[in-house]
């Protein structure tokens, strides 16, 4: 049995089609997926589809970046993280890729989401791009290994990981490693622990070979699994248990 710790079914290509989604889900023993807010706005969304179907968990929080929305108070998120099918804070993180000039407010916010999962008690849903040092040095500084997480879609090196590693943060990995030219993180899939280690889809977007350029979704979780089984020269079923039961001790417990 699988789980997709990181999707986006609230998005327009896949709540068009949400029937056919999750019979995509069961039909592949895909059993829960994690629906991952990425702004307020859209939060009450995520919940719903939380809230209707047992399968699905929902997160909140504000993606690094969505520049021009409403800012998340420490409050505001324990507030929202107080429902029971929200299970994580996030994502947060840092994106120096897509936006440029003074990103002051991205590390705010950043800290913003650290400070609420601390209170909130709940494990956060990280995104780091071309902004690992940065990333890497606040969550030091706030102590995000107080309450642990997820280093999700993970492109970074081995030695970022090493540091999430040493901060209590899982590593999860998506369609990505599947691709033909992902060396480098193929590499760090193989030496990231099974105990530490998620799989993801971050559907709509990333669909794994063979399903690649076109929308992603989280039955096709099993083909990252697949893969890592694969590299790792191991059972498709190892991959399974182990992914699935990490993601029950952090997000569950």
């Amino acid at each position: 049995m699988f789980i997709d710790s990181h999707c986006h079914l609230d998005f327009p290509d896949l709540i068009a089609d949400l029937p056919a989604v999750l019979a995509t889900m069961r039909a592949n023993r895909v059993l829960k997926a994690l629906c991952v807010s990425v702004n307020l706005a859209d939060f009450p969304n995520v919940l719903q589809l939380a809230v209707e179907h047992d399968e699905l968990y929902a997160s909140v929080g504000v993606h690094p970046d969505y520049e021009d929305v409403e800012e998340p108070t420490v409050d505001g998120l324990c507030k929202l993280a107080g429902h029971p099918k929200v299970i994580a804070i996030g994502e947060t993180g840092l994106d120096y890729y897509r936006l440029t000039g003074d990103l002051s407010w991205q590390r705010e916010r950043f800290r913003t989401h650290i400070q609420a999962a601390k209170i909130a008690r709940k494990p956060l849903i990280i995104h780091t791009r071309s902004a690992s040092e940065d990333t890497i040095r606040l969550m030091q500084e706030e102590n995000a290994a107080a309450v642990g997480g997820v280093m999700h879609c993970f492109t970074e090196s081995w030695e970022v990981a090493q540091s999430a590693l040493d901060l209590g943060f899982y590593i999860s990995f998506s369609g990505i490693v599947t691709f033909k030219n992902a060396k480098a993180i193929q590499e760090v899939a193989q030496k990231v622990p099974l105990d530490r280690m998620l799989i993801e889809t971050d559907a709509p977007y990333l669909a794994p070979v063979p399903y690649r350029g076109k929308t992603n979704q989280p039955g096709w979780v099993k083909n990252v699994a697949e893969v890592i089984a694969q590299l790792r020269g191991c059972t498709i079923d190892e991959v399974a248990e182990n992914t699935t039961a990490n993601f029950e001790r952090l997000f569950i417990k």
